[in-house]
């Protein structure tokens, strides 16, 4: 047996994984030092969530094992993991919205027949957790009451309320604003200064660079390269997640706005339990331009791309495009605001972008099948559309380039090339695009976002939304904030830096702190 005193938290040896023909782990090695932020970056189906899932007990691996504080251990199961001391916690959430924190916490290790015996104890250790992590919460708050930043420092305390000495984080910062991501990291901070071991995913690499002490990289599924990150940057680390030179910035020339092509004025909307959504929402879009809303995703931004796009009818206000006046009483649906040069990336490609089931040729003109270009006289112009398909797969690179494949069996990055070049290709006046890049290899997104600055620099109008602040800086030419259904603030793109935006974000800005943020 491996000597105890090892400096290494965990360590694997040659793991492997197979799903079928798919090798998604190959002989990893691992070694991850007690007491620090260990990073794990890599491109979409990399291996890192399935190497995660091996540590954390979901799978099983082929071969190879893990040692945790020297001692080789079975992980079966994620009981297994918790009994070594692992936890994890999750992009989305696994909280019992009407639960409080305690109830939650508890949630599973309710400590035996009498509950309120195990509450009063929960409660005690709760406290202690708290004040020794710098995790202070009111244990008695319900969940759904409770903004994002504190739900996760519940999902924290869940790991540690079960002993969690290697703490597990995937994508932490998905959902928070700039502060909350800093708050987290100092959170990160004191958990290692008490012992906790952290083993951070995410492919944010400025996140990479702020807040780990060691950095490794996957790529195709095998560990590639192992850093410290004092010893690293971006370009470095980009160029071997992807394995080759990757350019970091968004090359663009001052806009050039000409007139509007869309207005929108006062726009409200109440969903199906009649909660108001949008919140009077105003904006103009104008040729040549690149407005960008920034905000915590739920705030708002959805709704907002849904009523302009047609798919949801708005309450109140108006919206003025294409030279028609679109109200509750006189709607446009989405395919008549198609046919009137209106172009619609949804944020949910699957929900909304794509018909998985159908091949990549038929997914390539959805939405747009009725267009002579792909009807003949009684039947669809199938050699028409193979032939497009064929043609954009190769333009934007989309992997692999058989239009037969079911769009099902494209990787998620493949498929959002798919629907993005669908919407670009058919030469829009304006374009609504949501999360341009979500589930997209840091190698495909700088051709996406050459492909809407090119097609900004044409004379088209994009409103673009995205919960990444730096897409929004990088692309926008306007910015506009929303919270909580409404809109909050606008800067001039050069004007704006993370720490205004993040207080936008949280309604927390006001003009008096102008001059501090800058």
């Amino acid at each position: 047996m491996t000597n105890n005193k090892t400096p290494y938290a965990i360590e694997l040896r040659d793991i492997s994984k197979r799903f079928g023909a798919v090798q998604a782990n190959k002989d990893i090695c691992l070694q991850v030092p007690a007491g620090t932020v260990h990073g794990i970056i890599g491109e979409n189906g990399a291996g890192k969530s399935t190497l995660m899932s091996i540590i954390y007990g979901f799978y099983e691996a082929d071969s190879g094992h893990i040692e945790v504080d020297g001692q080789i251990v079975d992980i079966r199961n994620s009981q297994d993991a918790i009994k070594a001391g692992i936890g994890m916690v999750h992009q989305h959430f696994m909280l019992v919205e009407n639960f409080t924190v305690l109830e939650n916490v508890m949630l599973g290790a309710e400590g035996g027949a009498l509950l309120q015996q195990g509450m009063d104890a929960a409660r005690a250790e709760l406290k202690r957790l708290a004040h020794e992590y710098s995790l202070d919460i009111d244990v008695d708050a319900v969940v759904e009451e409770l903004p994002v930043g504190l739900q996760q420092r519940v999902e924290i305390l869940k790991a540690l309320y079960r002993g969690a000495r290697i703490l597990i984080l995937d994508e932490p910062t998905g959902v928070l604003t700039p502060q909350e991501a800093d708050h987290l990291f100092r959170i990160l901070r004191s958990l290692t200064e008490q012992g906790v071991t952290v083993l951070l995913i995410t492919h944010k690499l400025r996140e990479i660079l702020a807040s780990t002490t060691n950095v490794s990289v996957m790529r195709q599924g095998e560990m590639v390269a192992h850093r410290e990150t004092a010893n690293t940057d971006k370009e470095e680390l980009a160029e071997l997640m992807v394995g080759k030179k990757v350019r970091l910035k968004v090359d663009k020339d001052e806009a050039t706005p000409a007139e509007v092509f869309l207005s929108a004025k006062h726009l409200s909307q109440l969903d199906s339990q009649g909660v108001k959504r949008l919140k009077d929402v105003s904006l103009e879009l104008r040729a040549g331009e690149i407005l960008g809303i920034a905000g915590v995703s739920g705030n708002g931004q959805s709704e907002l791309l849904n009523v302009l796009s047609g798919i949801t009818p708005l309450d109140e206000g108006e919206i003025q495009f294409a030279g028609q006046t679109i109200t509750a009483s006189a709607p446009k649906n989405a395919a008549e605001l198609r046919d009137l040069k209106m172009a619609h990336v949804p944020e949910d490609r699957h929900k909304m972008g794509l018909v998985t089931g159908f091949e990549a040729y038929e997914a390539a003109v959805l939405g747009y099948h009725n267009s002579d270009a792909y009807n003949g006289k009684i039947l669809m112009n199938r050699k028409a559309m193979l032939e497009e398909c064929n043609s954009r797969m190769a333009a934007w690179d989309v992997r692999p380039p058989n239009p037969h494949l079911k769009t099902a069996n494209f990787s998620g990055g493949n498929q959002q090339k798919i629907v993005i070049a669908r919407e670009v290709e058919q030469n829009p006046d304006v374009l609504l695009i949501g999360q341009p890049t979500r589930g997209v290899d840091i190698g495909a997104i700088e051709n996406i976002h050459e492909q809407i600055v090119k097609l900004r620099d044409s004379g088209k109008a994009i409103l673009l939304v995205s919960v990444e602040l730096d897409e929004i800086m990088a692309l926008s030419d306007r910015i506009l904030v929303m919270f909580d259904g409404a809109v909050v603030g606008e800067l001039d793109a050069k004007d704006a830096d993370e720490r205004t935006l993040g207080l936008m974000m949280a309604n927390a800005y006001n003009e008096d702190q102008k001059g501090a943020a800058q």
